[in-house]
Order: C-alpha cells, then sequence, then structure tokens
C-alpha cells in the first residue's frame, strides 16, 4: 500500500514541504489546474509537479483527475476530438510515470454537498449532506446555491447544458462511457496507465441527471464493458458508503480479488438518516463505517497500490480548502497506516 496525499498545486496552503513531513507518506495526488477540460497538458507543467514532488521526496505517480468533457459524457459528436486530447494526455502523463488516472463520469456535477462548514459538537467543522435541503434548490431557476458550485457556471450555462442532458438517461450514459473506454484503454496499456473511475457523489441521481457508479451492480456493469485490467475502480469510501446498502468491506474484497482496484479514497461518514449525512473523523468509532474492516478487505486481497486520506474535518483553528486542510487528513493518514501495520505484523 502506498500513502499519498492530494495537494492543488503551488497556490495550496498545504505545502510539500508539510505533506513530506506527515509519517508514512509516499507521494502525492495532483494534477495541472490551470488547463481547462479538452486541451492538452503541456510536458512542462507534467514535469515541474514531478520535480516539485521530488524535491521533497515524494513521488508523483497518481493524477486526480484528468477531467472528462460534458460531450464525451453525453455523446455528442465532437466527442472523438475530445477523446483524441484525453489520449495524448494519457501519453504524456505515462512518459512522466505517472501510473492511476483517478476521473469520474458523473453529469454536470462531480459532487454535491449542502454545507461546506458545518459546526460539529467539538468546534470543528465539515462538509455535510442533506438531501431535502438540496432538493429544494433548483439549477434551472437559478436558486441552486450549493457551496462550491454557485459560481461554476452562469445561470443560462448551467440551464443550457442541464437540458443537452434531457435524453441521456443511465443506458446511454453507460453506453457513451463504454465508448470512452474503448478508446482509451489501448494508449492505457500502451503507456502502462491505469485508470481508476470515482464512484458517484452522492451515489444516487441527483437534479433528474443519472448518476451510475453507485453499488455493487453498477460497479459489475461498469468493469464489464471492458475488461482490461487498466480499466479500474477508485474506491472511495465515503462516496459509496454514503448508501447503507453498499457492504464496503464486501465490495473491496470482490474487486481487490479481480485485481480492478488501484486507487483507494479513506474516508469515513456517518449516515444521519436516509440520504443525509456527516463528514468525520477518519477512526472507525466516529462514523458509519469500519475502517480496520476496510483495510483488512485491502490487505487480504493483496493490495499494492495507492490510497489517501479523504476529506478531513477542519480543526486547530486551521482555514483552507473545505475538506482538504492539513491536520485532520495527516490525522487520518498516520491512523491508517497505523492500522495496516498492525494487520501485517498479526497476519505473520
Amino acid at each position: 500500500m502506498k500513502m499519498t496525499f492530494r495537494w492543488y498545486g503551488e497556490n495550496d496552503p498545504v505545502t510539500l514541504k508539510y505533506i513530506s513531513q506527515i509519517p508514512t507518506m509516499d507521494g502525492i495526488v495532483s494534477a495541472v489546474y490551470d488547463v481547462a477540460p479538452g486541451k492538452v497538458w503541456s510536458n512542462e507543467s507534467i514535469e515541474k509537479i514531478k520535480g516539485n514532488a521530488k524535491e521533497h521526496s515524494l513521488a508523483f505517480e497518481v493524477v486526480e483527475s484528468v477531467p472528462v468533457h460534458e460531450d464525451i459524457k453525453l455523446g455528442k459528436k465532437t466527442r472523438d476530438e475530445y477523446i483524441k486530447v484525453y489520449k495524448e494526455n494519457i501519453r504524456r502523463l505515462g512518459k512522466a510515470g505517472v501510473k492511476v488516472i483517478c476521473y469520474n463520469f458523473m453529469p454536470v456535477f462531480d459532487w454535491l454537498r449542502s454545507d461546506l462548514d458545518y459546526i460539529n459538537e467539538d468546534g470543528s467543522s465539515s462538509l455535510i449532506y442533506r438531501q431535502e435541503q438540496v432538493l429544494s434548490m433548483n439549477p434551472k431557476t437559478g436558486s441552486l446555491s450549493l457551496p462550491g458550485w454557485d459560481s461554476s457556471y452562469t445561470k443560462e450555462g448551467l440551464v443550457s447544458l442541464l437540458d443537452e442532458y434531457k435524453g441521456v438517461d443511465s443506458e446511454a450514459l453507460f453506453a457513451n462511457l463504454k465508448y470512452f473506454l474503448d478508446a482509451i484503454i489501448p494508449v492505457c496499456t500502451e503507456f502502462d496507465v491505469k485508470m481508476a473511475i470515482h464512484p458517484d457523489d452522492p451515489p444516487w441521481d441527483i437534479f433528474g441527471l443519472p448518476r451510475i457508479i453507485t453499488n455493487e451492480a453498477n460497479l459489475d456493469r461498469f468493469l464489464s464493458l471492458n475488461a482490461s485490467p487498466y480499466n479500474g475502480l477508485t474506491l472511495c469510501t465515503g462516496s459509496l458508503g454514503a448508501s447503507d446498502t453498499n457492504d464496503i468491506p464486501k465490495m473491496l474484497r470482490k474487486y481487490g480479488a479481480m485485481g480492478r482496484i488501484h486507487f483507494v479514497h479513506a474516508r469515513n461518514i456517518k449516515i444521519c438518516g436516509e440520504r443525509n449525512f456527516n463528514e468525520t473523523a477518519h477512526p472507525s468509532k466516529y462514523g458509519s463505517l469500519d475502517m480496520y474492516e476496510i483495510l483488512k478487505a485491502l490487505y487480504d486481497t493483496g493490495f499494492t497500490g495507492y490510497i489517501r486520506p479523504d476529506h478531513g474535518r477542519m480543526i486547530w483553528g486551521e482555514s483552507g480548502k473545505p475538506g482538504y486542510g492539513l491536520y485532520d487528513r495527516a490525522l487520518g493518514a498516520v491512523y491508517l497506516s497505523g492500522i495496516w501495520e498492525a494487520i501485517q505484523k498479526s497476519s505473520k
């Protein structure tokens, strides 16, 4: 298991110096953030990330993410041009030593929360999701004011994009995903880059938009779209775990044994009723997920891939990008590594 940490580039207040000081840290997960979806990443930008990481004894082997252009998800005639660009980015990343690309295939919104700064009883803050609050908003009338998305689109642009998805149901989205995979996987194979799709977050339809990477049956279907081992999963425990019908350790054992888990996001969440949840500290006692069983499932299936502590709370007076502060994620990384060491030693 290789422990990694999300880094948002040189403007990230969580610096590479700080990340390198976290015990057990092997590398960073990053991307080129100043290029729009559907554009080629420069070799210079890729090498700069790699070089900056190397200066702090950190590897840069996981990209999160190379965004998939909406025209590809919609299956528009223009998708082949965007797929051509995507393949070029895979080639460039593979040549630079990147081994895994985390991506998603969620229409329009790649995550949704109702509050990014919910104050917990201990005074920390965290991200939460309340279904009633989310559904009370209507993006087509401009009443969408969800944190992180209210400035992502103009009202007109969002309405236009939502209108384009009226003819795209889950079957069409699966078909468009297969088209995309069949086009890029040969390039992944040639350049030894594994694709790892991120589950939908949260794992259910939102605003009439289909979401398809949501449960075991759909993960089975996804993996069958292209049987190559280069077509795999980012198993995000928090995204899938938001639905209490998903058995996360079972999924890890099943897909781990198949060799199709390339990346793991370890996040704990507390389910607070149907389609409501709070993001919590990583230890099992604070959430609805058993982190020991999650890591034991990975260990038992011989996982040697990449893992990162996912969203943390804001603690100790820290401010910054919600979910991506230094302190709580660092605690999470050490907690996860401690469980892993205990499992390793007790299994000998």
